[in-house]
Parts: C-alpha cells; structure tokens; sequence
C-alpha cells in the first residue's frame, strides 16, 4: 500500500502519461528521495530510458544524457578545452606583455572549457535528471571511471583544481544487459528490472500515448504484440515499436487489424528481414486468435 508519498510519484508520472507499476513508481521515490543512482536493466524498447525523461519532466529540471557506446573516454563524458578557441585568444593578446603564468591562467579556465555530460550535472545550478544510458555498451574501464565520480560527485582538472557538486543530480543508468555490469556499480544503485509489459498494461500505455485511438483496435494491437513476443526472433519487438505501429494504424484510419495492412506495416514493428518472413508465414494463426 502506498503512502502520500509514493502516491505523488505515481500521480507524477501519471501527468506526464507515462504507466508506472508498484515497482517503478517505489524505485523512483526512493532514488529521488534518498538521492541514490537507479539502475534500470530490461530488454531495449520497454520504456527504461523514458523513466528519466518523465522525471526530467515531472520535476521540472534539466534532463543530461550520456550516450555510452565502446571506446567512450572520459574527455567525452567529462570535459575538453576548447583549444581553437584557446590559440585564438592567444593570437589576440600577442604583444601585450602579459607573463606566460598570466596567459595560461587566462586560456585554462572555465570560459575555454568544453562541458561534457558529467560535467554539465555537477555544475548544473539546479539539480539534473542524470541519464548514462546503455553503460552495458561501454568498456569495463569506462565503468570504473564513472564508480569514482558517482560516489564523490567531484572532479579534479589539473589545470583549475577540483570541482564538487552544489546538487547532485538524480541518477538513472539503464542496461540491455549485452554485457554484464560490475558488482561494485550494482552496490551503488537501486535496481530495477523492467521486461516486456503484460497486455493490460500495455493497453494501457498504447491508450495514454495515443489518445485517440479506436479501443479495438488498441486491444487488437496489444493481443498481437503478447502472440509476438512468445515467437523465436531475432529481434523481439518493445513497447516502442507497439506505439510506432499504433501511430502509423490511426494515421491510415484503420479501426482493426486488416491482414493485407498488417503485411504492409511489418517493417514497423520487425527490424530484421527473417523475422518479417516469420510473421508472415504465420499471419493467419496470429489473427485468428
């Protein structure tokens, strides 16, 4: 049962129309609440990176995203100097007779200072919502780097000394699981699982999303997509496959599922060529249901 607390997560997101179950609304009070990175883990398209966009939203604060992908470094995800910008302003104070210790204490200070996404959060002047999404796609020595900053929430460049955190940020990282993550950035976060949602709560989120849909079709839609997921594919569609597919059936003024436009639309909602054949192959057992 929840408190008054939880109920205003969960009436939170609900303005923001996105469905939350008991588990998704407890896990995003306690990380707002006690300040404590969530870890979201799921297969991909299920809504893990809308959490933090609904937060961002709800609370009226900047979303900073960190896109990790292999071979991230942290110049990417800290800083960099704006050298062009640095021998420009070099160029310009040739000839004034300035020491070289005033010159570098010039060029190497905030103004020439490329902030990149943790960076950005930990300067921000009103606490950001923190997204690192897919950290599963970074190398292992990425994530250790990253334990470093998120349990000081500081930063030392050489050049001007430490920086700390005047608001930590809210901190949502998610994971597809392509590889598994440390023990050690498990022990620092809340964790959250999120699978493929069943189909009353999938209605429900096609119904939120796409308020003018036909409720038959919806349903038509969502039985479909639970017959799906039970298939063998190769790539198994997500929540956000459903809502494209929805989108793409309301602009064409379908009310239901004709077999010749559900052919039509396959490549919407399968993004690999053996998957299409798959379905077609088997269209009638789908609609018949």
């Amino acid at each position: 049962m929840f408190s008054n607390e939880t109920e205003q997560i969960q009436k939170m997101l609900e303005e923001q129309n996105y469905v939350a179950d008991s588990a998704i609304i407890m896990s995003v009070y306690l990380a707002k609440t006690l300040h404590k990175p969530l870890l979201v883990e799921g297969p991909a398209g299920v809504g893990k990176t809308e959490i933090a966009k609904v937060m961002a939203k709800a609370l009226d604060t900047d979303l900073i995203r960190l896109q990790c992908y292999e071979g991230l470094d942290a110049n990417m995800a800290l800083y960099e100097w704006n050298y062009q910008r640095q021998l420009l302003h070099i160029k310009l104070e040739e000839g004034e007779g300035k020491s070289l210790e005033e010159r570098e204490s010039t060029i190497f200070s905030e103004d020439f200072l490329l902030k990149r996404p943790l960076l950005q959060a930990i300067t921000n002047p009103k606490p950001p919502v923190l997204l690192i999404d897919e950290l599963d796609r970074s190398d292992e020595e990425f994530e250790s780097f990253l334990l470093e900053i998120l349990s000081e929430w500081q930063i030392t460049i050489p050049e001007i000394g430490s920086i700390c955190a005047k608001e930590k940020p809210y901190v949502i990282l998610t994971s597809n699981r392509t590889r598994e993550l440390s023990d050690a950035v498990r022990r620092r976060c809340f964790y959250l699982w999120m699978d493929y949602p069943e189909y009353e709560k999938e209605l429900a989120i096609v119904r939120s999303k796409i308020p003018g849909i036909d409720r038959h079709l919806a349903e038509q839609i969502c039985v479909f997509m639970e017959m799906i997921r039970e298939q063998k594919l190769e790539k198994v569609p997500g929540v956000a496959e459903t809502l494209d597919w929805a989108r793409a059936l309301v602009t064409l003024h379908q009310d239901h599922l004709d077999p010749e436009m559900v052919e039509a639309t396959l490549g919407i909602v399968f993004k690999n060529r053996m998957d299409v054949e798959h379905v077609k192959d088997s269209m009638t057992d789908f609609l018949s249901r």
